[in-house]
């Protein structure tokens, strides 16, 4: 059959969810038997996100093949549980520097170079190699930022131009808006969602389907209104509302009938009938009042929660197989390098400390792997948790703290964290870092080899410095056991402690593999551990969703 093509829009404000909804109609696709696939084209001119301060996007979420993406991704895997690729996130910076590319190689012999046709056709080549790469049948396309950018609109004349290109037959057009809700009057008001319609019918493209998000119910005469005024069927119009759930989306969408509307409006049956059991019965096991478990997260972005998405969504999936609840105390580091925050690190029942780059607030981190060393608590760094951890520990058996690792102090007398060989002489920061997939080998009888049963696994990767082999021996005298590495042996990738209940470090990011119902077996060791060590009952062994 011919790909079939869904693109996401969004109107009124930034932030209304497309991401999650796109992510949840591609779950409603993919029980109905299809092969599915997400894009994310971004509007900004960075290549990536990679060298962005996550105050300003998020996380950086890694895909297999090393591509540094919006973490709108990890949504989309979590939720359908597919495996991305780099075409799926696109951004304007990688679509001019193609273009300007082969100008400069003369590739447009001598032509004008202009937003159409050449920037729209490469917007159109990128999109056409998700289904070429991945094998989708359905492909499903969001666009960032709100209809009325301007940074946005050589994307949204692609995909006007696609309509022409593949047929109305192969595309549909889903905008999600959203209904302020006046106070003062105690009403939802539709008319934003009108302009943001008539701003995209304005450019050519006419929704197929609109995604009305609220933060209250939508009653029907809304609904009616707005399709009457943005001219779609009144089945086409999705109330949304917020639920603290995110798992509960797919389950929303699927009492709309919104995925059997788009397979007819792309003239497409369902293959069989979707199972939604499992997924239920993890929606119902997260809404149950069960006892709590408290993890410190210890970051430097920490004011911004989407800046560590992935971790918290891992571990809610560990709690929620565990039977427990999270709650989660977010600590920011410079704040415990000021002596504060003590009391939220203290009433943690496990510490987490994760990925980050840069000195701010480095110190505060070592003081809390510190802290969850000498007190036996619960411990699992991820990336620079991990060289931290070692950094920690090695100014405990080497009686000094100048130890460090030369990212922070470049003329540290005991660098037990330093630069890859192969990153030395690296001058560009973007995409230049060990990046994506790679194998590791557990050593039997571990934590780590207890928690995954397995020989070997494979693991995403984000980073430049590693573990000073010349610190090895010392290291394993002191006990620390370094049980997960590379095949030839030559890099650590997991580190931790004998004589501990759980302080282990890994130098890969475990947290982009962890899915809703199927969660990581570090984070489900790690959050067990924290139980244990608190004394909250737990489920043992886990749940499995999927039975």
């Amino acid at each position: 059959m011919a790909t079939k093509y869904i693109f996401f829009t969004g109107g009124v404000v930034s932030s209304v969810g497309k991401g999650v909804t796109a992510a949840a109609f591609g779950k409603v696709l993919k029980e109905r038997g299809f092969r599915v696939a997400v894009q994310k084209l971004d509007p900004y001119i960075n290549v990536d996100p990679g060298t962005m301060s996550p105050y300003q996007h998020g996380e950086v979420y890694v895909l297999d093949d090393g591509a540094e993406t919006d973490l709108d991704l990890g949504h989309y895997e979590r939720f359908i549980d597919i495996r991305l690729n780099r075409v799926c996130n696109v951004t304007t910076g990688q679509v001019y520097a193609e273009v300007i590319g082969k100008e400069r190689r003369g590739d447009f012999l001598g032509g004008t170079i202009q937003v159409i046709p050449h920037i729209t056709n490469e917007i159109k080549r990128r999109i056409s190699l998700v289904a070429k790469t991945t094998g989708a049948e359905i492909v499903l396309v969001e666009v960032g930022g709100t209809v009325g950018d301007i940074e946005s609109l050589p994307f949204l004349e692609s995909l006007r131009q696609l309509r022409s290109d593949l047929g109305r037959d192969n595309t549909a057009y889903v905008h999600v808006t959203w209904l302020p809700y006046i106070g003062a009057t105690e009403e939802l008001k539709t008319k934003p969602t009108q302009h943001s319609v008539h701003e995209l019918r304005s450019i050519g493209i006419s929704p197929d389907m609109i995604v009305a998000r609220s933060d209250t119910p939508v009653e029907e005469d809304l609904t009616d209104k707005i399709a009457l005024f943005c001219d779609v069927e009144k089945r086409a119009v999705i109330p949304m509302v917020t639920t603290p759930v995110l798992a509960e989306v797919p389950l929303m969408l699927e009492e709309t009938h919104a995925g059997e509307y788009l397979l007819e409006r792309l003239h497409l049956e369902s293959r069989k009938q979707p199972d939604w059991s499992a997924w239920k019965r993890m929606v119902e096991e997260t809404r149950k009042d069960k006892p709590e478990v408290t993890i410190a997260l210890v970051g430097k972005y920490v004011e911004l929660h989407d800046a560590y998405m992935s971790v918290r969504e891992a571990l809610k999936h560990a709690s929620l197989a565990l039977g427990v609840s999270l709650h989660m105390n977010w600590i920011l580091s410079t704040d415990l390098e000021k002596g504060k925050c003590m009391d939220l690190l203290e009433e943690a029942d496990g510490v987490v400390i994760p990925g980050g780059f840069g000195s701010r607030g480095i110190e505060g981190k070592i003081n809390a792997a510190h802290y969850a060393r000498t007190n036996r608590v619960p411990y699992l760094g991820l990336c620079l948790g991990m060289q931290l951890m070692v950094v920690e520990f090695g100014r405990e058996i080497l009686g000094t703290d100048k130890v460090n690792s030369t990212e922070f102090d470049q003329t540290t007398p005991n660098p037990v964290i330093a630069l890859m060989p192969e990153q030395e002489g690296v001058i560009d920061m973007g995409g230049t870092m060990r990046l994506g997939l790679y194998p590791c080998v557990l050593q039997p009888g571990t934590i780590a080899a207890n928690a995954y049963k397995t020989d070997e696994v494979q693991e995403r990767h984000r980073h430049r410095f590693e573990f000073n082999n010349h610190y090895r021996q010392v290291y394993a005298e002191h006990g620390m056991i370094f049980s997960g590495q590379s095949p030839d042996g030559r890099l650590v990738e997991i580190a931790e402690l004998k004589d501990h209940p759980f302080m282990l470090g890994t130098q890969f990011h475990p947290e982009f593999l962890s899915r809703p119902n199927r969660p990581h077996p570090l984070f489900v060791a790690f959050v067990r551990a924290a139980c244990e060590k608190a004394g909250i009952p737990f489920q043992d062994p886990p749940f499995d969703f999927d039975e």
